[in-house]
């Protein structure tokens, strides 16, 4: 392949980089880059910018194929890819979804004062911290039997209304009210049912948390208002998906798509961007398992949100005047949705990968509910464990230049294994308690792995998609309590 050097881009502007598609002969549509120069050089160091160029010879694509500022390396896409494709011409890709399968973060406020809190934040994070499993493999009180679990997939959030773990805001306030249509549990492994019983209301591994926030700056006083969002007050942030189920469907779906790309004769680059013309049994499929994997993550969110109310209840009950948590968003950001976005002047509906990737759709979008119509949709980006995290908003111009995307994250820049030869846990655990975090993390070794210094800076990634007018700040949290499985 070509080297791909910082001469490769034309320069959109200070946050906004393109490779046109002359630069390699099967390239079908341009890569975009939303990023800085500095962050645009260090995403060179891995193969996260060639993965895009490889993204960009799927057969269907349209506009471009874009990378967000965390990007990085990842199975077949990079992580921080958007991409779209024709509904009858292209394709759907599982690496272009991830296989942690709606994998997206929550967040919650309240009216509860750092000063009232800050007494009781040892309680707070150890009740957390008991009523919600953690760690790989962990399993819930929750076993659902194959039907239960049917129910569930087909309902996301709605089941757990309907079992009194949510309430209608919540529902209103989770992307796509909690719910993607057409998921078929027919079309999904007995394995990853078999996985996915015991795991509901599970936060899991890896970079997976439950963070109690201050909310220490306010940049949209109107926005933050409509959020319920003020400065002095604690927040708490939820990040997990799917868990094994999710990993499984993208596992079993891998194996079955690997030979529908010779049965169609889509040519690859890279034998990671396994696909399956949208039309076809096989992309029927995979999307309908796809969306089985989208509800549960919704509804697994959304019962470890109801864990966490509990939590707060049992440990701030006649301490502090209110306990009570009101959802503010819940995102996806490992997904694959049709979606209608303008193209050349024109609605079209599309699907979108969005992987590492976070919808931000601006004001007036479909879909939104009613009070966040005229500010647009809440975007959450937390940083790496210890540092900040921010609450953004979509744009108009996110609309028109990135099929209403964003980042989702800070992006790693080390694996998980330099980590933990880099970073002694027990060393990271005083660290963080030094900064005054209540840390609960199920092992040290697990601790290291998600070190800050494994991560992107988180505040460099958020001024290029403000930067590129894809995203503006609404608001500042910094963690006061961490979970980890």
């Amino acid at each position: 392949m070509t080297q791909i050097s910082l001469r490769t881009f034309r320069k959109i502007s200070d946050f906004e980089w393109e490779i046109p598609p002359d630069f390699r002969s099967d390239m079908r549509v341009p890569v975009r880059v939303f990023a800085s120069e500095s962050l645009l050089e260090d995403a060179l160091k891995d193969k996260s910018i060639e993965q895009a160029v490889n993204v960009s010879t799927l057969p269907g694509l349209l506009e471009a194929v874009m990378v967000m500022p965390d990007m990085h390396q990842g199975y077949g896409f990079p992580i921080g890819g958007v991409a779209a494709t024709d509904l009858e011409q292209g394709v759907i890709s599982p690496g272009g979804i991830g296989y942690d399968i709606n994998c997206g973060v929550r967040l919650m406020a309240s009216q509860i004062t750092y000063e009232e809190a800050q007494p009781w934040l040892p309680e707070l994070a150890s009740a957390i911290n008991q009523d919600c499993p953690s760690g790989v493999g962990v399993a819930s009180e929750m076993n659902l039997s194959k039907a239960e679990l049917a129910d569930a997939c087909i309902r996301g959030s709605r089941w757990a209304k309907s079992k009194g773990f949510a309430t209608a805001e919540d529902i209103d306030r989770t992307e796509d009210q909690g719910c993607l249509p057409g998921a078929d549990p027919d079309k999904v492994s007995q394995r990853a049912m078999e996985r996915g019983r015991s795991q509901l209301g599970t936060l899991g591994g890896g970079n997976h948390f439950i963070e109690v926030d201050l909310i220490t700056e306010i940049f949209d006083e109107a926005a933050a208002r409509v959020m319920g969002l003020f400065k002095g007050e604690l927040a708490v942030q939820i990040h997990t998906g799917s868990r094994g189920f999710g990993h499984q469907i993208c596992t079993d779906y891998v194996r079955r798509l690997q030979s529908a790309v010779g049965k169609y004769g889509i040519n690859l680059p890279d034998k990671q961007l396994v696909c399956a013309p949208i039309p076809s049994e096989e992309g029927q499929d995979y999307l309908a398992a796809m969306r089985c994997g989208a509800n549960y993550a919704f509804l697994n969110r959304q019962l470890l949100a109801d864990k966490v109310r509990h939590a707060f209840e049992r440990a701030l009950a006649g301490k502090v005047d209110t306990w009570h948590l009101q959802q503010v968003y819940d995102i996806a950001h490992n997904i694959g949705k049709f979606e209608d976005h303008l193209i050349q002047g024109k609605k079209t509906s599309v699907c979108v990968h969005r992987k590492g990737a976070t919808r931000a759709f601006g004001p007036g979008a479909d879909g939104l509910p009613s009070e966040y119509s005229g500010i647009g949709q809440p975007v959450l980006v937390p940083g790496s464990m210890g540092t900040g995290s921010w609450v953004l908003v979509g744009t108009q111009t996110s609309m028109v230049r990135s099929f209403g995307s964003s980042c989702h994250g800070a992006g790693r820049v080390m694996s998980r294994a330099q980590a933990k030869r880099q970073v002694w846990g027990q060393d990271l655990l005083q660290q963080l308690e030094d900064q005054g975090i209540e840390i609960r993390a199920g092992s040290l070794p697990g601790l290291a792995e998600e070190a800050p210094q494994a991560y992107k800076d988180v505040n460099r990634v958020v001024e290029s998609v403000v930067g590129a007018g894809i995203a503006k700040k609404v608001a500042l949290l910094r963690p006061l309590v961490v979970i980890k499985g």
